[in-house]
């Protein structure tokens, strides 16, 4: 049976605010739902609308006012922050030497995809699925490019013939769309029986997981892509500005 990822409860709140903030449901310069009103349209207690709160502020999503709310300050990746290297590597890696297609085609949409590209689960998209071999460890990233049908029409994304550039660029170029932020979800989880084959691992071994979602300037959701690391042979890069 494949293993279906339940975020926790206050994370529920946060993709869905994140999700709503891009979309510009809670366009900047407005005023957040309050808590209570979280509270009552998402079932939690306050200590966990509370943390799914502070969590966004940390990460650059509203700002607090003591007294005045919480104020949305719009997409921070949209303010200039700009993608970690493990985004850039899933965005733009050629399909050259270490990197192999498993699978491209049609398929259903499993939830988790649909999800981030606004879409019912089922929903008929175009699918890449691909690993990424380094020489000295093995196996180090399984991923699957998830694109909506009618954005995949006139590209190769559904050809399991290697692409020269990366998915992200062959993208923009088939259909002329311009990017403009991505977001991400890192998680982690046990692998799957069919995964831990594919990237010979055990059962029991840990598998980090980040879900990026690239958003076109009128802030619709163009691909997903669902990235599974073995936890001991990939560690994630970032940096980031203070004050």
């Amino acid at each position: 049976m494949p293993i279906e990822f339940h975020p926790p409860k206050y994370a529920v709140i946060v993709n869905a605010v994140q999700e709503r903030i891009a979309a510009g449901i809670y366009p900047p310069g407005s005023t957040l739902p309050s808590e209570a009103a979280l509270m009552k349209e998402f079932s939690v207690s306050r200590p966990t609308a509370v943390r799914a709160l502070d969590l966004l502020r940390q990460q650059g999503w509203i700002d607090a006012h003591q007294g005045r709310g919480r104020t949305v300050l719009g997409s921070p990746a949209a303010r200039g922050r700009s993608a970690p290297p493990y985004a850039d590597d899933a965005l733009g890696l050629p399909e050259s030497a270490g990197v192999r297609v498993l699978s491209a085609g049609p398929l259903l949409a499993p939830p988790r995809a649909a999800a981030a590209l606004g879409l019912s689960a089922g929903t008929p998209v175009i699918a890449r699925r691909r690993l990424v071999v380094h020489d000295e460890a093995g196996p180090v990233e399984l991923s699957t490019v998830y694109v909506p049908v009618e954005l995949a029409t006139g590209t190769r994304l559904g050809d399991p013939a290697p692409l020269t550039g990366g998915v992200l660029a062959h993208l923009g170029q088939a259909r002329g769309l311009v990017f403009d932020h991505g977001t991400q979800r890192i998680s982690a989880r046990i692998p799957t029986t069919e995964e831990a084959d594919i990237l010979g691992i055990g059962r029991r071994d840990c598998l980090i997981t980040v879900l990026l979602t690239v958003y076109d300037r009128a802030v619709n959701p163009c691909l997903a892509i669902d990235t599974a690391m073995p936890a001991t042979r990939r560690e994630l890069d970032d940096a980031f500005t203070l004050g």
